[in-house]
Formats: C-alpha cells, sequence, structure tokens
C-alpha cells in the first residue's frame, strides 16, 4: 500500500521534499497543499509588465556540496558569455561548458556579489572593511574611535544576553552604533539589546573586526586561507536567468511529472490530531471546506499557524501560546522603473550603461524607512525589459502585518518611497516610469517575545509522530534557501529509512560558521 503524504506550502522547503520522495513514487502519493495562487513561497519571482522581481533577494551559494549539485542538475551552469558577462570578471574555480543563456532560457549564471552600505551619502563595503579608502570616509576622529571601542570590546568581553552585546563584542560599540544599532531596528522594529543573540550566531557568526583584519592581510599578502580559519564573504554566487521562481518551478513540474500533486488556494484551518498522530486535515477551498486524509505530514507553513491548527487532542496550554506568540517580521517591496539613478559607479566594476554594480545597497541614512535596494539589472539583465534602457529597483521595507505601513494605501506608499530616495540623493522623481508593490506576510521569524521557549515547542512537536516541520517558517529559524533544502532532505531520509528521532533534522544551520563564509 502507497502511503499519503501531505506537504504544507509550496516553498523551497516543501518543493525539495516533494521533489526527493516522488523518486520513490512507488511507495508514496505526494500532495502539496497551497494557500497561495503561486509556488516558491518568498523565494518565488514576480512577473509586472515584463519585468521580473526577486521578492528579498535570493544568492544561490551553499557550503554544502549536495545542495550545489541539486542546483546545477535542474539548471546548468553557463558556457557562453551571457548578456553582460563580457565586461564582468568569471570564476576560473567553477568549469564551464553548458549553455548559452543568450539562446538557452534554462540556464544558471554566475554573478559577482556586491554589496555596500549607503551612510552619510558615501559607499562602505559590506560587510566593513579597514581598506584606506574606508578610513578616508570615515575620517580621522571617527576612526580613532572605532578603533579604540573594539580594543575595549576585546579587553571586555560582554555576557552575550542579547544581540547587542553580540556585535559589540565582535566589533566595539562606536561600530556597532553606527552600522549596526538602527539598521537592526528598522529590519526587526526592536532594539537590538531585546533580540536574541541566536540571530547573531546565525547570521553573523564568523564576521568581526578580527576576521576582517585577517582577511585583509591574506588578501594583501596572497595567502590561501587555511580550512579553519573564517575569511569574507563569498564574491560570487549562481543565479537562475529568470529568477529564483524560475528554478523552484523546474524542481515542482519535474516532481509533477513523478506523479505529485499540488492544490492552489488550499488553506489549512484545522488539523485534527489523535492518539499522538495527525490523522486529517480540514481545508477552505473557494469558500468551502474540504477533508484531507495522509499518512504522513510535512509542514513549513508558519509555527503559529500550524500550532493554532491543531484540534482534537488539545494542545498544552503553556505550548499554545509559546507557538501563537512567536514574532514575524512582514515585508513589503516597491518595484520602481527609472530612467537612471543620480547615484555614480565610481568602483572599478564596468556594468551596463555604468550603473552602479551593487546587487543589494544596505540603506543606513537616518530619517529615512527603506531598509535595502536590490538594482535587479545587477542580479540578472534578464530581469529587466530593456536594460539598455531601463533600470529596475526593488525598495525593501519592513513593518508588521496591520501596522502604518502595511495599510498605506499604494499609491501613498509610492510616492513616501520615491520621496525617500530624493531626499537621500539616490534617484530623482521624473525619472521614475512604471511602479509595483508586493506584500509578504511573516517573511522573517524574529528571535523576541516567546521565542526563547520554542525548545519546549520543538519537543512537543517532534512527540507528533508523524509530521515533521521543515524551512524557514516551518521551523522559525531565519534559513536561506539551502538550510530550508537540507531540512527537506533530511526529512526525506527518515521517512525513507524509517527513522523515529528527528533531531538530526533540527540541526541544520546551528553550525558555528555562516553558510556564506567562504573557505
Amino acid at each position: 500500500m502507497k502511503k499519503d503524504i501531505i506537504i504544507l506550502g509550496s516553498g523551497p522547503a516543501g518543493i525539495t521534499a516533494a521533489y526527493e520522495l516522488s523518486k520513490n513514487n512507488e511507495k508514496y502519493n505526494i500532495t502539496i497543499l497551497e494557500k497561495s495562487n503561486d509556488a516558491g513561497g518568498i523565494s518565488r519571482t514576480v512577473k509586472y509588465n515584463n519585468n521580473r522581481m526577486d521578492i528579498g533577494g535570493h544568492r544561490f551559494f551553499s557550503k554544502d556540496k549536495d545542495i550545489m549539485n541539486f542546483w546545477k542538475e535542474i539548471m546548468p551552469l553557463q558556457g557562453q558569455p551571457s548578456y553582460d558577462d563580457k565586461i564582468l570578471q568569471r570564476d576560473s574555480e567553477i568549469e564551464l561548458g553548458g549553455p548559452d543563456p543568450e539562446q538557452e532560457d534554462n540556464v544558471m549564471l554566475i554573478r559577482n556579489r556586491i554589496s555596500r552600505i549607503y551612510y552619510l551619502q558615501k559607499f562602505f563595503d559590506y560587510p566593513i572593511s579597514l581598506k584606506m579608502e574606508t578610513l578616508k570616509k570615515l575620517g580621522i576622529i571617527r576612526t580613532i574611535k572605532i578603533g579604540l571601542s573594539y580594543f575595549k570590546s576585546v579587553l571586555f568581553k560582554r555576557k552575550e544576553n542579547s544581540l547587542e552585546d553580540f556585535y559589540i563584542n565582535r566589533f566595539g560599540k562606536v561600530l556597532y552604533s553606527m552600522f549596526f544599532e538602527k539598521y537592526t531596528e528598522k529590519v526587526w522594529g526592536r532594539h537590538p539589546s531585546l533580540i536574541s543573540s541566536d540571530w547573531g550566531k546565525q547570521r553573523v557568526k564568523g564576521l568581526s573586526i578580527a576576521s576582517v583584519i585577517r582577511d585583509m592581510f591574506f588578501k594583501i599578502f596572497k595567502i590561501k586561507n587555511n580550512d579553519n580559519s573564517e575569511t569574507s564573504l563569498i564574491e560570487k554566487f549562481w543565479y537562475p536567468k529568470y529568477g529564483p521562481g524560475q528554478l523552484w518551478n523546474n524542481i515542482l513540474e519535474k516532481a509533477k511529472q513523478n506523479g505529485v500533486k499540488i492544490k492552489f488556494g488550499y488553506e489549512v484551518k484545522s488539523i485534527i490530531k489523535q492518539n499522538g498522530k495527525i490523522k486529517y486535515l480540514e481545508c477552505l477551498v473557494n469558500g468551502k471546506y474540504e477533508k484531507i486524509q495522509g499518512d504522513i505530514f510535512i509542514s513549513s507553513i508558519p509555527l503559529k499557524d500550524l500550532v493554532e491548527s491543531i484540534k482534537g487532542e488539545k494542545v498544552p496550554e503553556d505550548i499554545y501560546s509559546i507557538a501563537t506568540k512567536l514574532p514575524y517580521r512582514d515585508f513589503i517591496t516597491v518595484g520602481l522603473l527609472v530612467d537612471k539613478l543620480e547615484i555614480k559607479n565610481e568602483t572599478n566594476r564596468k556594468t551596463i550603461r555604468n550603473i552602479i554594480p551593487d546587487c543589494w545597497i544596505y540603506v543606513q541614512e537616518n530619517g529615512v524607512k527603506v531598509g535595502r535596494i536590490q538594482i535587479f539589472n545587477n542580479w540578472s539583465p534578464y530581469l529587466v525589459e530593456n536594460p539598455d534602457k531601463n533600470i529596475w529597483i526593488g525598495l525593501e521595507y519592513f513593518c508588521n502585518e496591520n501596522d502604518e505601513l502595511w495599510n498605506m494605501p499604494k499609491e501613498e506608499f509610492v510616492d513616501m518611497a520615491i520621496q525617500e530616495l530624493e531626499k537621500i540623493h539616490i534617484l530623482k522623481k521624473e525619472v521614475v516610469k512604471d511602479y509595483h508593490v508586493e506584500k509578504v506576510k511573516k517573511a522573517y521569524p524574529a528571535y523576541f517575545d516567546t521565542y526563547e521557549q520554542i525548545d519546549n515547542l520543538v519537543k512537543y512537536l517532534n512527540n507528533i509522530e508523524n509530521l515533521y516541520c521543515i524551512g524557514r517558517n516551518g521551523q522559525h529559524r531565519y534559513n536561506n534557501m539551502d538550510h530550508s533544502m537540507l531540512t527537506a532532505l533530511r526529512t526525506c531520509k527518515n521517512i525513507n529509512e524509517n527513522i523515529k528521532d528527528k533531531s538530526e533534522i533540527w540541526k541544520v544551520n546551528t553550525e558555528k560558521e555562516y553558510h556564506e563564509v567562504k573557505k
């Protein structure tokens, strides 16, 4: 008898689990239930008037070689110069020989990773570097204060009870105040002193002043770093020609060819639990309720929504309280199609029309709400209609559902966004030709409030024999795509090999080194 596997959510984790399990389609009937009408979750690609938006920006890079091979199997690497690769540096370490992106759509481009901080209306490297240009921009007084503050942090280490403690221990209080404090508060809506240090341990990890100095030394003297050292963030990444949604749709199509069914517009309302197992679901579809039975349930939906839906055997009050009070940060992105930018390319990186080469710009300026700016032309020129004439940018705003930003009328929001860019001299209003707004609920699981009790919630969920929690929201962990995929792959291993212990699934992204730190 085949087992019926029900997967909740069609983000990277859900799609990966479906595809991996579909390789044993003689053993399983697999169905994905998706609340929205699109697959890919926050890794989807939104198409608007022949321009494409990457929601949040997704670099395809992993320390896990199996994940890199997985991606390359789905979409081969470019073998010929792409639209703008004739003027971009190529990575000699990657073996090419794949299709020409000018002729083939199903191809992964090799991109330069360039992200900078915009502060004092000047650009600073991200992560911050200590080269002479940086010191000139900061000025002698700020530089001295940064140095003294850092040495103080080395001599007097703080107990890391918060994200603020974590940052100050690694960068000193002055640099923390300049580049981390206000930006972190903008992203999370909470001061870093109120956020768990766990977020830094997962996202910053090996980055510190010491690692910056060490990396600078290695580069100056062209010394190859050893396997145990932490260096700078990766300098190149892979990227699907038409954005990340292209890859996830390709994987989903392969899964469907293996018999996987995906049902859009299915909102899980009730999860019926009996005798320690999930028996069936009740979904709202087109205004009607539908009962869906299964043997195994894999959930990538937010833990808050999952636990709120459990009926039958009552969830213990303390567990219910932890889950329903877990915090999230929501997200609004504004796409602007413009003729030109006011900021000039003063780097040695050449680009089409010589626009600035950044994928992301982290906006640290006071008095504006925008957190990051994406330049889609630099992720892939194929995201933009007529990239020779148009610049397509995405402005990222962090908010809470139903707060002032979330409820602001679209036209008013766009006007505010344009005014902010004028204020910090990014562009002028008259160059804006078109716009599009996207809202994303529960984009970022947050590390405060009841998060400190999450281990109790995980223990409860792991005791539900036929339930597996995967992905970013499914584990309430700030996972990247590769982490989300790994939680799915480990779940598939448990299912295929009948492994009852789920602890390995929850160990993903708990290593000491950030996934984009290159060795």
